[in-house]
């Protein structure tokens, strides 16, 4: 007689899916503006650029198990009092998760803005080359770090969940 082993749903289809998944990946939105060229590019041999840049992660479902992340990048470089470029890129990604809600926050904000950001980082990389300027290096984010100071901001003054 062959072993038959009974389906309780803990070895159901879920069980055996893998935690993450990327479904999909995508610019959502991305701009690039250089309002003082070509006037700028003489600076930007002769001064040391000052770039800034911002990061946001938000994190939407679009059904169970299955959510959107938005990585946001924000570069505003100056050279002197001029701006010599501004970048904003939305990079998204479709994620199907198969983790316990107590995990959701965590993924959701640390590794799948972690899967993304080598991507991100290269447009916003490229995009400042192909603008005229001198290529520009993102360091890695701490996502990590990103993700316990908000959930410490949030104990502080608990207003809305982190992931809407």
């Amino acid at each position: 007689m062959a072993d038959e082993s009974q389906n309780n749903g803990a070895n159901g289809p879920e069980a055996d899916a893998p935690p993450l998944t990327i479904a999909t990946q995508y610019i959502k939105d991305y701009s690039f503006e250089a309002p003082s060229s070509p006037g700028i590019f003489n600076q930007a041999n002769e001064t040391e650029p000052n770039l800034e840049i911002s990061c946001d992660i938000e994190a939407n479902p679009l059904e169970a198990g299955v959510f959107e992340v938005v990585l946001v990048l924000r570069t505003n470089c100056k050279i002197g009092e001029q701006i010599a470029f501004v970048q904003e890129l939305e990079y998204a990604g479709v994620f199907i998760l198969n983790v316990p809600q107590e995990h959701l926050q965590p993924v959701l904000l640390v590794e799948c803005p972690r899967l993304l950001f080598p991507f991100a980082r290269n447009i916003i990389c490229d995009g400042a080359r192909d603008g005229g300027f001198p290529p520009i290096m993102l360091n890695y984010m701490d996502f990590a770090g990103m993700y316990e100071e908000q959930v410490a901001n949030q104990t502080e003054a608990p207003s809305s969940p982190l992931i809407t």
